[in-house]
């Protein structure tokens, strides 16, 4: 029999029980959810939608215990068509047993559209409570009639004071408190990125390389949390949606700290030069004519000199950006003449603005009345007559 000492230290520090869970207290508080249908011990089938060691796969563990279910796990990774039945199967014996089954699923989002239907008719009929895990946004990931048979609770990635409190109870459990700096600790708890996982993997690893753990202790061995970043998934999109959004509210410090965040985390500079020239367009227009050329020679010059010099030039470009001043007038006239020729699509040109390259045209009154001038006003203007009196810009 294995030694529970080669259990690594985040599968032995799991919580057993409720009371024993850090973090997610909008999930976990008195009046919430989690808490409701604990008390109630009636499982109900739920999205967790949250980080890598946010916690997902103990909460589900525990609402299980809690509601005295039977907890079995599977993940898309690894299973199959005949996993899912064997598992449905056993479900079935304990249905006739009296006893429930709680199912969970690690990385949900991994099944492909006819797998997730198979759980539909069993999550229905009460024979399964499913409970899917997914770091990826359910919207996309999951299917429709999946998401309106469950709830979809958040989880947020832990806090610095919840992952000082499972480390600091990790490393009592372990009796090696004289061990352990409090500064090192503290490296650990901010190295790790709100991952609960890491953090205690590291803190594992340190206290197997040295008696002593101190900050170069865990610079030394510490595996530092790559960044949650993909660049086709939700956190792609919240962090390139943060930059746009600091520079438009002309937070300089913001914009350079998503733009250091993106390039740290491997994006395409390209792409963030891409969004600064559309930028300068839609959001600073006309009250800075500049802030176009100047994003286009930015994104010209990325792709001329490459990275790592083009940081110069990135955080140069976005400063000027964030800093300038700011109309959405163009943006707007573009909307709402998008709007007018959606909705006059067939509004016929004004007879004195067409083309008339023949004597029967003119004499049908085509340019009538039309004077090749600069800033010529005609009488009977220049949008057609349902238009008249709309104001674009």
């Amino acid at each position: 029999m294995e030694s529970e000492t080669r259990v690594p230290l985040a599968e032995r520090m799991r919580p057993k029980n409720l009371s024993e869970v850090i973090g997610q207290s909008h999930l976990l508080g008195k009046n919430e959810i989690i808490s409701h249908i604990v008390k109630n011990k009636e499982p109900v089938s739920l999205i967790l939608w949250g980080p890598p060691g946010s916690g997902k796969t103990t909460l589900a563990r525990v609402i299980a215990k809690e509601v005295n279910a039977e907890f079995t796990e599977i993940s898309a990774v690894t299973s199959g068509k005949k996993d899912v039945e064997k598992v449905i199967e056993h479900a079935r014996q304990n249905w006739n047993l009296q006893l429930r089954t709680l199912l969970f699923v690690d990385e949900i989002h991994r099944f492909n559209k006819a797998q997730q239907d198979a759980f539909l008719p069993h999550v229905e009929s009460g024979l399964i409570t499913l409970i899917g895990a997914t770091t990826e946004n359910p919207s996309f990931e999951v299917i429709t009639p999946l998401l309106s048979r469950t709830r979809v609770l958040v989880l947020e990635p832990h806090t610095k004071a919840d992952l000082m409190s499972i480390l600091t109870h990790a490393v009592e459990e372990e009796r090696a408190t004289k061990r352990v700096a409090p500064e090192a600790l503290d490296y650990i708890a901010e190295l790790s990125g709100g991952d609960a996982r890491v953090a205690l993997g590291n803190l594992e690893l340190a206290l197997a390389t040295s008696k002593k753990v101190t900050i170069e202790t865990v610079k030394t061995v510490a595996q530092k949390r790559l960044p949650g970043y993909d660049k086709k998934g939700d956190m792609h999109y919240n962090v390139i949606s943060a930059f746009i959004k600091s520079m438009r509210g002309s937070d300089v410090d913001a914009t350079l700290y998503y733009m250091a965040r993106m390039l740290d985390a491997g994006e395409d500079p390209k792409f963030i030069a891409r969004r600064m020239l559309i930028f300068a367009s839609e959001d600073i227009g006309l009250a800075g004519n500049g802030a176009l050329g100047l994003a286009l020679n930015a994104f010209q010059a990325v792709e001329r000199i490459g990275m790592p010099e083009s940081n110069y030039i990135l955080f140069h470009v976005a400063t000027a950006l964030a800093k300038a001043e700011k109309s959405r007038a163009t943006t707007e006239a573009m909307r709402r003449a998008q709007d007018l020729a959606k909705r006059y699509s067939e509004a016929p040109v004004p007879l004195h603005l067409r083309n008339a390259p023949t004597k029967l045209m003119k004499d049908l009154g085509y340019t009538k009345g039309y004077k090749w001038e600069a800033d010529f006003k005609h009488t009977n203007g220049f949008l057609p007559e349902e238009l008249k009196d709309e104001k674009i810009f």
